[in-house]
């Protein structure tokens, strides 16, 4: 008999998943940005908030999608039930592509240039050797190796288990977190700043709300992580609604915080465009030494990331393949650890692969708008779901349904559209892209067909 996933985490591990796949360095460097478009604190603040209140939206029709199907791989699951097996690929497709291991790759050589504050050989781009393959160049330095490294050793700990991969996560989560937290708390606390600065500002005109939204959203992408796991999850039905709102909860209280005590610091003014406006801060606030507390915080931070999605996007992969759609290999269970050993060492590898030829860069820039659109089509299941099967037993319903799940879909849709209006070209390679999956779905199709 076939070993299966087992029912070892609760909801606080799932919570802590969120909180560490939502959480990155960005929310050091995306305010700056915010502040550019926004130049009044309480728009700020508010746009801050609403994207939180869309994030929590998109959470609560998760739960009720993730306690109706408890299954592992998160929306492909959804799109499969909703919109069937393609669009459900497609989503897995771009997942194994871009969305997590590119990410995964990101991280790492992000991870590498703060390392490089302590070990200054860490972030040494110099190459060591190179290899042209065609138009890709594969290179090894010491940022890939470091990279490559903790890539591997984070996709081992995964592979031992859920609940040895479960312990790092909930450490690292926590640690991120009570940094964070530290952070904010001295920051108000000891830190000299002026409440003044919280208050003024021009008025905004409309659009540069939505233009704000793009990066606050994507600040906020990450939430949807405990669905992943769901089948992993013990009492589904309670835990991973639970999960996903103490997460969110906890991810908006965060950020909410944190750009308030930025404006407290500094006036809008000063803020506005800056990208290390959490340097600039610090060092306000408790001087230079801040600086290498900071690029500890951002370590811990970055750790937790890519543990999350180590952990979190493997389930896709092998819920694919035990749909009969993905490599047959990534449906196996670890006899002994219980875990989708293959499929978390198949997105290690990519991983390690876009590392090597620094492609990530490029493919991140052009699906980057895949993970809201994806969001935004699992959402819209569950108003296909409810009245598809208006009978089935719901442990959880979506809170605000259906006006909330609706202004987190529209939302979605034209944060999409304005990122293809912004960037048509890179956008017309990501839809490329996406579009590749669709030979590569009715290929892996025909061996399902023949072993059904």
């Amino acid at each position: 008999m076939q070993p299966k996933l087992q029912r070892r985490l609760g909801a606080a591990d799932a919570a802590a998943l969120v909180v560490s796949n939502v959480i990155g360095v960005g929310i050091f460097t995306t305010p700056g940005i915010v502040c550019g478009m926004l130049p009044r604190p309480g728009a700020i603040l508010a746009v801050w908030a609403l994207g939180g209140f869309l994030a929590l939206s998109g959470a609560m029709a998760y739960a009720e999608l993730a306690a109706l199907k408890p299954r592992a791989g998160g929306e492909y699951v959804y799109l499969r039930e909703g919109f069937g097996r393609l669009a459900a690929f497609l989503t897995g497709w771009t997942s194994f592509v871009a969305g997590f291991s590119g990410a995964i790759a990101a991280g790492a050589i992000g991870l590498t240039s703060y390392l490089g504050r302590f070990v200054p050989a860490a972030a040494d781009p110099t190459p060591i050797w190179s290899v042209l393959f065609g138009r890709v160049s594969v290179k090894l330095s010491r940022p890939t190796i470091v990279a490559l490294a903790i890539i591997v050793a984070l996709g081992a700990v995964h592979v031992r288990g859920i609940r040895p991969g479960s312990v790092v996560q909930d450490s690292l989560a926590a640690a991120q977190v009570f940094g964070l937290v530290l952070f904010v708390v001295l920051g108000f606390t000891l830190g000299k700043g002026s409440l003044a600065n919280l208050a003024g500002g021009a008025r905004p005109p409309p659009s540069s709300w939505l233009l704000a939204l793009i990066p606050v959203m994507f600040s906020y992408s990450g939430w949807n992580a405990a669905a992943y796991v769901a089948e992993e999850v013990r009492q589904p039905g309670e835990s991973v609604p639970r999960a996903l709102v103490w997460g969110t909860t906890a991810v908006i209280a965060i950020y909410l915080g944190l750009n308030a005590l930025y404006l407290y610091v500094l006036p809008v003014t000063e803020l506005s465009g800056r990208i290390d406006a959490a340097d600039v801060v610090a060092a306000r606030l408790f001087g230079p030494i801040a600086a290498a507390a900071l690029a500890v915080l951002a370590i811990l931070i970055i750790l937790a990331s890519l543990s999350a999605m180590t952990l979190a996007g493997p389930r896709i992969y092998y819920a694919m393949a035990r749909d009969g759609v993905f490599f047959p290999a990534a449906a196996r269970v670890h006899p002994l650890f219980g875990t989708p050993a293959v499929a978390i060492a198949a997105q290690t590898a990519w991983s390690c692969l876009l590392v090597l030829s620094g492609t990530f860069e490029q493919l991140l820039t052009y699906t980057g708008f895949a993970i809201v659109l994806f969001s935004a089509v699992a959402v819209c299941a569950l108003f296909v779901l409810r009245w598809k099967t208006p009978e089935a037993h719901r442990p959880f319903r979506a809170w605000g349904y259906p006006i909330a799940p609706a202004i987190f879909a529209l939302a979605s849709f034209a944060i999409v559209v304005n990122a293809i209006r912004g960037a048509p070209g890179p956008s017309a390679i990501g839809l490329l892209v996406m579009a590749g999956g669709i030979p590569l779905y009715w290929l892996m199709r025909r061996p399902a067909r023949r072993r059904s």
